[in-house]
């Protein structure tokens, strides 16, 4: 997953020349010089019709168009730096006259149409997340049972006539090819399906656009993508991406269309923005969470936790019913496969076991080995972030080719099988114990060997240790690789390995029994604990432990933060994405939003010439998607204050429909646009050079008046940084536009402006903005 952002092959930092790169950081400095140059006088921040000179996509493609598409050997990449590439979503909604009015004409019954309809989509997110878990888990059990027939034959032969090499060469050959068909597929159909999609879902929760992260191709590839991983024996888990899988499901269903199918339904057209998409998005993530683990009231703690940016009351109560019809839908559809629809046996892809609460108690004593099991997981889950830091950076440098991720891949897939072969013949315990061999904890894959662990039997404490390092190391190569894959269940699996290994060791000083406790690892590797606590307990069906569990993760949380922070975080910023925390840096009292905000600013009158639109939305060296309206005096030497800001994609509507009149019948009513219209264009809008404006056209009138949202929030320019990153935050605006005492606009607050100021070892530092 380290290279999961490499999304758009697109994904310009795959291509872009070093040259480029450092033409990029050069245009900042000029900005930045430009921005806090004593010169700069107030008048001097806006210009009517001007563009401002920050680069973005468009100059990237125009880049490519002039040089031939090169592969560097080294791609020059600074954790200190923030991606231009990255837009945001419109989280406010524009509250302009056709908004109203449509509001206004909804009365008591819409409103309870409306509502019933949400609950109706969160019935469906649930019932398809279920079946997609049941189509994974089916698919996957039914694969890996062939290979693994096909393997003990192959070694059973062998081991009567001799010559075992052919066995190992034929389970890493295997592996090798089963992982070839899963990388290729993601590296070059849909980069964005790597990984477990959990930092891309946190993303899009935070309100950052990520290039195809809920559409149905991802969701194709990253379903046949996650069953080959498990299937090829790499040390990953089907888990994770059901929370992506989820995702996808909720902002497709929701919006009653599919805009890669072209088809639509005529249903849910009122849901069609990103407010609306972002709610069921993270209602998709729960039940994913829910099919997952068969823990509903986990799924909804996760989305809380991990992944929602925004929460209100109703949609804690939305999320819970699909999380339940998710856990019921997969529990009925196993249930019936098995051969027992009655007994609805199976809640969750993971199964624990069931412990027994009379022989698995705990006394007081134990409480310290608990928390001495919870620092262990933080240090184990701080070693593994900080390698996979490091590999990722090296993936991130020098595996850029899809070529290479895929080789890499098939690497890992064949040291995985030999590392395993060599481990089970080099062990010399291998015969049947109460049920279980040792073979299994190779041979059969990270979840049946984590139900074997977290049970009854016996093992060898030198097997087990070799496994678990090996494993440790396995896991944290695998995590990265451009494969659908999620760390769950790795984590926890080095986590029971190392709690059952543990407990041995203690039962032989004690003449006791010690439980085995696998979250520890976890907690220090993705730092959640409350859902974590939640799932367990609901997963293992045991309330008893709830304490301990909590106890492991808290531990293991803060001993991890303490070395370095959580992975998905880690690799959000690796990936140089402007995400926003909950706070502001607590060291950014000093700042206003003067000197963070980005100007000049690029204007419209509200009465616009279109041919000045057209040029503004054409100029490849800007790529503004929000522009303030102000209001011109008759004798234009001077600018009046701000009376509204619109939208790229709005102005793209109108200019598509030609909504303007000429220049000389002003008097004239031009065509009317209903919200449906902006609506249908959602959310791909089309891009301003497929809009055809004739010689004509370009002088006549355009007013924004009815289109434009007329009450932006704004800012003084003498707020501080924490103020207004706690408007922005909280609102989920895309942009914030500065004025000052007179209403003149001096600058616009965006995502990228607060994102690049954060905490570091030594105090405030602000990122460099670059266009990888």
């Amino acid at each position: 997953m380290g290279r999961w952002w490499s999304s758009a092959r697109g994904a310009e930092h795959k291509h872009l020349h070093a040259s480029s790169f450092c033409r990029g950081l050069q245009h900042v400095q000029e900005m930045t010089h430009f921005l806090f140059s004593p010169q700069l006088t107030p008048s001097s921040f806006l210009r009517i019709g001007q563009l401002s000179n920050v680069d973005l996509n468009e100059d990237i493609r125009e880049l490519e168009t002039e040089l031939p598409r090169q592969h560097p050997n080294e791609i020059p990449h600074n954790e200190k730096l923030l991606s231009l590439k990255y837009e945001s979503l419109d989280y406010d909604n524009s509250e302009n006259q056709l908004f109203l009015e449509e509001e206004r004409r909804i009365n008591h019954t819409a409103f309870r149409t409306v509502e019933i309809k949400r609950w109706v989509i969160c019935a469906m997110i649930g019932i398809l997340t279920g079946l997609v878990a049941c189509f994974i888990d089916i698919v996957v059990e039914n694969l890996a049972g062939l290979k693994y027939r096909v393997v003990k034959g192959n070694i059973d032969k062998f081991t009567e006539k001799g010559g075992l090499s052919f066995s190992l060469l034929l389970w890493a050959t295997l592996n090798a090819s089963v992982v070839m068909v899963g990388s290729v597929i993601v590296a070059f159909i849909e980069p964005v399906a790597a990984g477990s999609g959990i930092p891309q879902i946190k993303c899009y929760l935070n309100g950052v656009k990520i290039p195809h992260v809920v559409r149905l191709k991802t969701l194709v590839i990253k379903v046949c993508g996650v069953i080959l991983s498990v299937v090829g024996g790499l040390a990953v888990g089907k888990e994770g991406p059901m929370i992506h899988s989820g995702a996808v499901i909720a902002a497709g269903i929701s919006q009653g269309r599919s805009t890669s199918l072209k088809r639509d339904f005529k249903i849910f057209e009122y849901f069609r923005r990103d407010t609306e998409k972002r709610d069921f998005v993270s209602a998709g993530a729960a039940a994913g969470v829910s099919a997952a683990f068969g823990a509903p009231v986990g799924g909804v703690l996760f989305s809380l936790e991990e992944g929602a940016s925004f929460w209100n009351q109703f949609l804690t109560w939305r999320i819970f019913f699909a999380s339940m019809i998710s856990t019921f839908t997969l529990n009925s559809v196993l249930s019936v496969y098995h051969g027992n629809a009655w007994d609805l046996s199976s809640p969750g892809l993971i199964n624990f076991g069931r412990f027994d609460n009379e022989k698995m108690g705990y006394t007081i004593q134990e409480i310290p080995i608990f928390i001495f099991m919870g620092v262990v997981g933080g240090i184990l889950g701080a070693l593994f972030n900080a390698l996979n830091y490091w590999l990722t950076m090296f993936r991130i440098r020098y595996i850029h080719r899809p070529c290479l991720q895929v080789v890499e891949a098939m690497l890992v897939a064949a040291v995985t099988a030999t590392v395993g072969f060599v481990m089970i013949y080099c062990s010399r315990d291998c015969q049947p114990i109460q049920g279980t061999h040792h073979g299994i904890l190779w041979a059969a894959g990270p979840a049946l060997t984590l139900h074997s662990l977290s049970t009854s039997g016996s093992y060898n404490p030198m097997t087990l240790g070799m496994f678990t390092l090996m494993y440790f190391f396995l896991a944290c190569w695998t995590y990265g690789l451009t494969v659908s894959a999620g760390v769950f269940i790795p984590s926890l699996l080095i986590g029971a390995a190392w709690g059952r290994l543990f407990g041995i060791s203690l039962s032989y000083l004690t003449k006791g029994s010690v439980s085995p406790w696998w979250e520890g690892v976890l907690g220090g590797i993705v730092r959640m604990t409350l859902s974590l606590t939640v799932i367990m307990m609901e997963a293992t069906g045991n309330v008893t432990y709830g304490f301990p569990i909590m106890l492991v993760l808290m531990t293991a949380k803060i001993v991890g933060d303490y070395f370095v922070e959580g992975l998905y975080d880690m690799h959000i910023q690796l990936q140089s994405v402007p995400f926003l925390h909950w706070e502001a840096p607590v060291t950014s009292h000093s700042l206003t939003a003067r000197e963070v905000m980005s100007a000049p600013v690029t204007c419209l009158r509200r009465i616009e010439r279109v041919g000045t639109v057209v040029d503004i939305l054409s100029d490849t060296s800007s790529n503004h998607n929000g522009f303030p309206v102000v209001e011109s005096n008759p004798d234009a030497t001077q600018v009046a204050g701000l009376r509204g800001l619109i939208l790229r994609s709005q102005l793209i509507v109108l200019l598509k429909h030609k909504v303007f009149v000429e220049r000389a019948n002003l008097s004239l009513v031009q065509r009317r646009l209903k919200l449906k219209d902006f609506r249908d264009a959602y959310p791909r809008f089309p891009p301003i050079q497929s809009i055809h404006v004739s010689q004509d056209e370009r002088e006549c009138m355009i007013d924004l008046s009815e289109f434009m949202n007329p009450s932006p929030y704004t800012v003084p320019q003498e707020a501080s940084l924490p103020r207004v990153f706690k408007l922005f935050r909280a609102l989920g605006l895309r942009h914030l536009v500065v004025v000052d005492n007179r209403n003149e606009v001096v600058g616009m607050v965006t995502r990228k402006d607060l994102a690049r100021y954060r905490l570091g070892k030594e105090g405030l530092e602000e990122l460099s903005l670059a266009q990888t």
